[in-house]
């Protein structure tokens, strides 16, 4: 996010990174610790994400939109773990893509190329989604 839209930082002590509408996310996001850490499985990637229940599971839902696979979202390290040794090594900290999803964020914790992939997917998830609902709504035809 650019920073002439980032909202001023206050006394809160958050540096640069915008408030969240949700406290539950904002919660997960202010613990810099390994615990509030969840990841998501789609396709062939597995990607450490931060949020709370409800927006990993949005964001999860509008990415799945981009596979025939369902995306799932795991609260615990995965079985198999991360195979990428960036994603798996890399730590939570402001540079970290934010995605607001609803009145909620995800933090995508994962190498740039992984950040990168899962961002243009969830892009991807939202286009099909307005695409979807618009024909329910009798937008299209």
């Amino acid at each position: 996010m650019p920073d002439q839209e980032r909202p001023p930082s206050g006394p809160s002590g958050r540096g640069d990174r915008p408030a969240v509408g949700c406290e539950a996310c904002q919660s997960v996001i202010d613990d810099e610790s390994d615990r509030t850490v969840s990841f998501l499985l789609l396709d062939h990637l597995t990607i450490p994400v931060r949020g709370c229940e409800t927006h990993l599971d949005r964001f999860s839902t509008i990415c799945g939109l981009t596979t025939e696979d369902a995306a799932r979202v795991l609260d615990h390290y995965p079985a198999g773990g991360v195979a990428c040794p960036a994603c798996r090594n890399a730590r939570y900290d402001t540079t970290h893509p934010m995605v607001a999803v609803d009145d909620g964020m995800v933090v995508v914790t994962a190498c740039p190329d992984h950040q990168s992939q899962i961002l243009q997917r969830f892009d991807t998830g939202l286009e099909t989604h307005q695409q979807l609902t618009s024909s329910l709504d009798g937008d299209a035809v």
